[in-house]
């Protein structure tokens, strides 16, 4: 709102110092200024009314030091999470763009999702919160739409011949020319191959030669499945304070810099990477949900004065799925959050090990001593804050490797 405000004024009235809005630089500064206020602030609101409303954590007896001690404290801090993106997201992004409404549609979507399954977690004295199968229901729903849009939408498209751009300076500013036109197209990248573009239409050639129309069939369903494991992952992350933010974080800053380099013409010509139009405006949403997850963390870091409940990790999976999705870095997932792949995988090696040895040998057997991983490392005696500790340093270094691929084929 405040972008359109500035723009009137710079464009209109010719009031000095207006036309700073128009930098996605300084809006991005702005919205991650104003997250961090809000979260750090009327986050302490926002849980002492949890706390009113009796909203607190109903623990499970798992046999983990310190578990006991984490019951009643207020759950749904999730809501801390959305409130402290959407507001900066608001006030200094181009609300119009594509991207940004994709982004505010995940974020209220899986919000509304992991809010439901909290509410009959505490409300309705239901451990097992919503049914498995309607949040599938829910994941497979904004799957549909999130692919759609970005298939169907003309507003979508990328160039992936940047290296035929011409630049040059004219008077105080940069020129770019495009020798190649953008495009529709569902290709997308692959991590450390040279000329790395894939396209997902090709699965479908054995068609005939009109094929590319029916890429839909493999994009969407590709789509939908990122957005049902990556919020999956977040949410069985979420198990000891401090873990899923923090992680989180730190794939959100590196998406953070694919999604600006590939919204920069310029950029993404120097590194010879796939220039994505109107995609840079996602930093501003990125920058305004890192600082909500930076500041969450300052009440959520051990001990932890709330969790975040499923309202808030099914809705940092969502967005991070999406963005990956929008930026054409879905492939580099299992890098970028490895700490998700992982949890998630050790729950299902757990799961399937424990049902085939009970099915050959009449007893259950497991790999680790709990799953999520997590678990298994706080039954090892390990520390919570340790642990976490040591998971934010892997998850810097599976960032770091990440980013390095821009360059790195």
């Amino acid at each position: 709102m405040l972008y359109y405000l500035f723009q009137y004024l710079d464009k209109v009235m010719d009031v000095p110092g207006t036309g700073v809005f128009q930098y996605i630089t300084f809006r991005s500064s702005l919205a991650l200024l104003l997250s961090l206020l809000l979260s750090t602030i009327y986050g302490k609101r926002i849980i002492a009314f949890l706390s009113r409303q009796q909203v607190g954590e109903t623990v499970r007896e798992l046999g983990l030091a310190g578990q006991n001690e984490k019951a009643g404290t207020p759950t749904m801090g999730g809501i801390i999470i959305i409130f402290a993106t959407l507001v900066p997201v608001v006030l200094f992004a181009r609300l119009h763009n594509i991207y940004i409404v994709l982004l505010i549609v995940t974020t209220l979507w899986m919000g509304t999702i992991g809010f439901i399954d909290d509410y009959i977690k505490i409300f309705k004295k239901d451990k097992q919160g919503l049914k498995g199968i309607f949040k599938v229901f829910g994941q497979v729903g904004l799957g549909v739409i999130v692919g759609s849009v970005l298939y169907f939408s003309p507003v979508v498209t990328v160039k992936t011949d940047t290296a035929s751009s011409k630049i040059f300076q004219q008077t105080s500013q940069t020129v770019v020319r495009s020798a190649s036109m953008e495009e529709k197209s569902t290709v997308t990248t692959i991590p450390f191959v040279k000329n790395n573009e894939f396209d997902y239409a090709k699965i479908l050639e054995w068609i005939g030669p009109d094929y590319e129309k029916w890429a839909w069939l493999v994009f969407i369903p590709v789509v939908i499945f990122i957005i049902t494991a990556v919020s999956n992952g977040a949410n069985l992350t979420d198990g000891i304070d401090g873990l899923a933010a923090g992680t989180s974080a730190v794939s959100v800053f590196a998406l953070g810099i694919f999604t600006f380099v590939s919204g920069n013409i310029i950029f993404s010509n120097y590194l010879n990477i796939m220039y994505i139009p109107h995609s840079g405006e996602m930093t501003v949403f990125i920058a305004a949900f890192l600082g909500a997850l930076i500041g969450f963390l300052w009440y959520n870091s051990y001990p932890a004065s709330v969790f975040m409940g499923d309202t808030g990790s099914l809705t940092i999976g969502g967005i991070i799925a999406v963005l990956a999705i929008a930026v054409r870095k879905e492939l580099l997932i299992p890098l970028l959050c490895g700490i998700f792949l992982v949890e998630n995988f050790s729950v299902v090696l757990q799961v399937s090990y424990f049902k085939y040895t009970k099915k050959r040998f009449g007893e259950g057997r497991r790999i680790f001593l709990m799953s999520p991983l997590h678990h298994h490392y706080q039954k090892k005696g390990y520390h919570e804050s340790k642990i976490v500790t040591r998971f934010w340093v892997v998850a810097i270094m599976l960032a770091i490797l990440s980013i390095v691929t821009l360059k790195l084929r």
